[in-house]
């Protein structure tokens, strides 16, 4: 990309907001930083944001309270909550707010970063090439090739016909190249059903396409629990 996302993060702890900011920053992200909830409100009105990253538990007005003073501005707005309640309520209120996502903390920064770039590709396209290869008939990713309208894979010379859920669960794998697959956005589009047992089923289909492209020694997918696979490619 050619311009930078733009986030606006509004943390009170100064030291973590600080941290936090470097990251986000050091992985081309464009990060305003509030120091709490009056300060987030007035920094998001007085500028374009792409994604808001809120706390919860701030002075002067909480993240749940800034959340509804956003989406009343700007309905389609991205927002993620990072905190550290995690009672089920808390969660929920969250949810009902209009949330992407509820993160609670400690949290891994590298899958909040996967994260990220998954409710923005939700919302308005993405940061990665995920989008440009949306409509993709061909994939040829190292040493193997993906015919996604036959339902084709071809490995090492040897061609396998794919069931419809492999396709498009290798389909999508091959979309978020390197980058993290949403568990819940491969259940809603292939089994379109996001419970306990589509789940499982999913996990069978993962193991499946492992299998078929083991004599592919550029790639791997990886679970990253709780939250999805990446089809991680090797330079």
């Amino acid at each position: 990309m050619n311009k930078k996302v733009k986030l606006l993060l509004v943390e009170d702890d100064p030291s973590f907001g600080a941290v936090l900011k470097d990251y986000l920053t050091l992985n081309d992200y464009d990060v305003t930083h509030a120091i709490d909830g009056e300060d987030g409100l007035e920094k998001f009105k007085a500028d374009t944001f792409d994604l808001c990253l809120l706390d919860v538990m701030m002075p002067k007005k909480d993240g749940f309270a800034l959340a509804k003073e956003i989406v009343d501005i700007n309905p389609d707005m991205p927002i993620m909550f990072l905190t550290a309640r995690n009672m089920r309520e808390d969660i929920l209120t969250g949810y009902k707010l209009g949330a992407d996502d509820y993160i609670t903390k400690p949290f891994d920064t590298e899958v909040l970063l996967y994260k990220i770039n998954a409710v923005l590709l939700r919302n308005n396209g993405g940061i990665s090439d995920s989008a440009e290869n949306a409509d993709k008939e061909i994939y040829e990713i190292s040493n193997f090739k993906l015919n996604t309208k036959l339902r084709q894979l071809e490995v090492g010379g040897k061609l396998y016909k794919l069931s419809p859920k492999e396709n498009e669960l290798l389909k999508l794998l091959c979309r978020y190249k390197n980058d993290l697959m949403p568990r819940e956005e491969a259940l809603t589009k292939i089994w379109h059903n996001d419970n306990y047992f589509t789940s499982r089923s999913m996990d069978v289909y993962i193991a499946k396409i492992r299998k078929l492209l083991r004599n592919d020694e550029n790639v791997e997918i990886v679970n990253i629990h709780g939250e999805g696979f990446r089809l991680l490619v090797k330079n």
